[in-house]
C-alpha cells in the first residue's frame, strides 16, 4: 500500500468544509473493517483512507497549519499503513465503566506479548504482531497496534473467501472469537490487491 504524502493532505480550512461529508463516508466505510472480539476488544483495521483520516481529524483537533509538522503526521501514520501481504489494525480494549478501567485494562497485561491475537483461514493460523512500547510489566495501554502478515498462499485463501475467517483472542483472562462476514471480508480483501 502506498503510503500518504503531503499531496493527499488538505489544510485545514479546506477540511472544515469538506469534513461532515467526508466524516460520513469514513465512518460508513469503517464499519465493514471492524470487527467486535467478545464484549471488550475490537479490531479496527487501517488504510490509506482510515490513516488520511486520522491525520486530517489530527491536524484539525492541534490546528496544524506548518508544513514540516503535518509531514511529521504524515510520518507517523504512515507507519500504521500494511505492508505487502498484510493486515495492519488498532486494537481497542474498550472500556465504558471509568470506575473499573484500571481493573479491566490491568486484566490484559500481556496480551501484546506472545500468540494472543490470530487471524485463522479454515486451517491456516496468522498471528499478530504487537507494536511495541504500548505496555509495561504493570500497566496495559487501551490502544494497540497489531500486524497480520500473510504468505501468498493464505492471502489467496483470504481473497477466495472459501474458507471461514475468524479473529481471535486466546489471552489467558480473556477468550473470544469472532467469525467474519463476507462485507468484511471482501473490504479486507481490498488491502491484499
Amino acid at each position: 500500500m502506498d503510503p500518504l504524502s503531503i499531496v493527499d493532505i488538505v489544510n485545514i480550512a479546506e477540511y472544515e468544509i469538506e469534513r461532515p461529508s467526508y466524516r460520513d463516508q469514513i465512518i460508513k466505510f469503517k464499519k465493514n473493517r471492524r470487527i467486535q472480539i467478545g464484549e471488550l476488544v475490537t479490531l479496527v483495521f487501517e488504510n490509506r483512507e482510515t490513516i488520511r483520516f486520522q491525520i486530517q481529524e489530527m491536524m484539525r483537533a492541534e490546528r496544524i497549519v506548518l508544513e514540516d509538522r503535518i509531514q511529521e503526521e504524515i510520518d507517523t501514520y504512515n507507519q500504521l499503513l500494511p505492508k505487502l501481504n498484510s493486515f495492519s489494525a488498532t486494537l481497542l480494549i474498550e472500556v465504558t465503566d471509568q470506575a473499573k478501567m484500571r481493573e479491566i485494562l490491568d486484566s490484559f497485561i500481556g496480551i501484546d506479548h506472545g500468540n494472543t491475537t490470530s487471524l485463522k483461514i479454515g486451517d491456516s493460523v496468522v498471528y499478530g504482531e504487537y507494536e511495541g512500547g504500548r505496555s509495561k510489566e504493570d500497566r496495559v495501554s487501551a490502544v494497540h497496534y497489531v500486524t497480520f502478515s500473510l504468505t501468498d498462499q493464505q492471502v489467496s485463501q483470504f481473497i477466495s473467501g472459501e474458507e471461514p475467517i475468524s479473529f481471535e483472542i486466546d489471552h489467558f483472562k480473556y477468550k473470544a472469537e469472532t467469525v467474519i462476514n463476507e462485507m468484511v471480508r471482501e473490504s479486507l480483501s481490498q488491502d491484499l490487491l
